[in-house]
């Protein structure tokens, strides 16, 4: 069977492969400390669940809008006008199974073949295929640990070419932790304004997970004028331990929303009916539940920052937001996936490789997992890198 070219050179997701061989060595009976997988250990609140549940009793079971349930549209707008400060009507919304479907679907209609994406570097692992998938060509612009891994307004306005189409902002940020301030984005903002061929998509899915006195800033505010070629995604996996749930959601002008939708409506139709009603429940509801468990991840995070100043041969910034640590690990002189391949391999602990990010001499940890296995995975990780 011929594959076509673009199949050719994919690759799964490297987090869930390492994830899925964790798991495999755990059902063989390996002791195993996964600290792998961005995904909260905490059980979806109950009166999100018992809204879906009260859905599919009430008969959203059947198609509905591609554009996502009316409802929804609306409880989103009013969400983006309340704690982001933007204004986007429900028209200007589609919702979707998971931002990485938001996200995808961006792509493909924003690109052709040829077109340039600009991504800092470290970055989450999905962009570079999801662009190549669309035809595009990523441009991966390298940050530095020393400037808190923010993308510069020099670095970006030397990346941009007449093929550029898009700038990827992820704030806060996977794999680092790292939180954009608004003077650092108004700067990129005035490096745009120069270029009115280059669009920008926010990633804000880590929005509500901060720590000390960082604040999220979606990067609408800083440049209202831009509002024109600015898109937002955003969804429920993270803050309200919704994973499974497949519910994000994009915003952005009207055109483009449109096709966006048209696309969706010819690829997955609409999201899930009743889970939709669970995302409603979510936003109206109250936010109690989330701030339990960002102060649960505050405590790891601690727990985390604490070991890392004992080992050798790692450092790394704490992190701002999010739910990782990305630590440097050029003292040990491996490569990322031999290292990570040694550390499960002799002390049964899983982390990713930070080649999956764009940053070879790294790997991040995660500490969205229970305190036990944090503290036994750390101690472990310690002991590895003393014996090297």
């Amino acid at each position: 069977m011929k594959f076509a070219e673009k199949a050719q050179q994919l690759q799964p997701s490297l987090t869930l492969v390492i994830s899925a061989k964790a798991r495999d060595l755990q059902q063989r009976g390996k002791d195993v400390c996964s600290l792998s997988t961005g995904e909260p250990d905490f059980p979806t609140p109950s009166f999100i669940c018992r809204a879906a549940e009260e859905a599919m009793k009430a008969g959203h079971t059947r198609y509905g809008s591609a554009a996502g349930e009316p409802c929804l549209q609306e409880a989103i707008a009013n969400k983006l006008h309340q704690d982001n400060k933007l204004t986007y009507s429900p028209d200007e919304i589609m919702v979707s199974n998971g931002a990485k479907q938001a996200l995808y679907t961006l792509f493909q209609v924003l690109l052709d073949p040829g077109d340039e994406v600009i991504i800092p570097a470290p970055y989450w692992l999905s962009y570079p295929p999801m662009v190549h998938l669309a035809g595009g060509r990523s441009v991966i612009v390298p940050t530095r640990q020393d400037r808190n891994h923010q993308l510069g307004a020099a670095a970006l306005a030397a990346a941009i070419t007449p093929r550029t189409r898009l700038l990827v902002l992820n704030s806060p940020t996977n794999p680092t932790g790292t939180v954009y301030p608004e003077q650092a984005l108004a700067e990129l903002a005035s490096v745009l304004r120069q270029h009115p061929h280059v669009a920008v998509v926010s990633d804000e899915i880590y929005e509500y997970i901060l720590y000390g006195q960082s604040r999220h800033v979606s990067f609408g505010v800083v440049a209202p004028d831009l509002a024109e070629r600015t898109f937002v995604v955003n969804g429920f996996s993270k803050s309200w331990a919704m994973t499974g749930w497949r519910l994000g959601y994009l915003a952005g002008p009207q055109p483009v929303l449109h096709k966006a939708v048209a696309l969706q409506s010819q690829s997955t139709s609409n999201v899930c009916s009743f889970v939709q009603y669970g995302g409603l429940a979510a936003l109206r509801g109250s936010r109690e539940c989330v701030h339990t468990m960002v102060a649960a991840f505050a405590r790891r995070r601690q727990v985390v920052l604490q070991a890392l100043g004992s080992m050798q041969h790692v450092h790394g910034l704490a992190p701002q937001g999010a739910f990782y640590a990305f630590l440097n690990i050029a003292a040990t002189n491996l490569s990322s996936v031999v290292f990570c391949e040694r550390l499960l391999a002799e002390a049964g602990v899983a982390i990713v490789p930070g080649a999956a990010f764009g940053d070879d001499r790294a790997v991040r940890l995660s500490f969205a997992t229970d305190a036990i296995t944090l503290k036994r995975g750390l101690k472990r990780l310690q002991e590895f890198l003393a014996g090297l």
